[in-house]
């Protein structure tokens, strides 16, 4: 992030960081044999894409990896992890132009109805 980023840039920078590594850790259960969560994670996708359309951002598969190599994805860790985010994205909302706020709501609402919908065995 540049430090000429305006505080909503700097916000979506940091929501595409978060959906990426996201992404990636419903991806390492997918390759597993976890085809149930593919929905889930082509949401994900879905935001992602959307979100991009308001900043540009160089992707960095090497951290994602990384990332996800690390967090050993579950079940137990999706769930908590989306309703962490679900929570967070309220306090996303003050200050950024109405469009923005709309899509991080709606990213919210997505996302808290992930933490209940995900299975609990695959």
């Amino acid at each position: 992030m540049k430090a000429s980023d305006s505080p909503e840039t700097t916000l979506l920078k940091g929501l595409i960081a978060e959906k990426e590594r996201t992404i990636e850790l419903y991806s390492s259960l997918i390759s597993g044999g976890a085809q149930k969560l593919v929905p889930f994670r082509d949401r994900h996708q879905a935001h992602l894409n959307e979100l991009r359309k308001y900043v540009t951002v160089a992707s960095s598969p090497s951290v994602a990896a990384s990332t996800a190599a690390t967090a050993k994805p579950s079940l137990s860790r999706l769930r908590d992890l989306e309703r962490r985010a679900a929570a967070l994205r309220v306090r996303q909302l003050a200050g950024v132009s109405p469009g923005v706020a709309q899509l991080i709501a709606s990213i919210g609402a997505c996302e808290a109805a992930h933490a209940v919908a995900l299975p609990r065995s695959l």
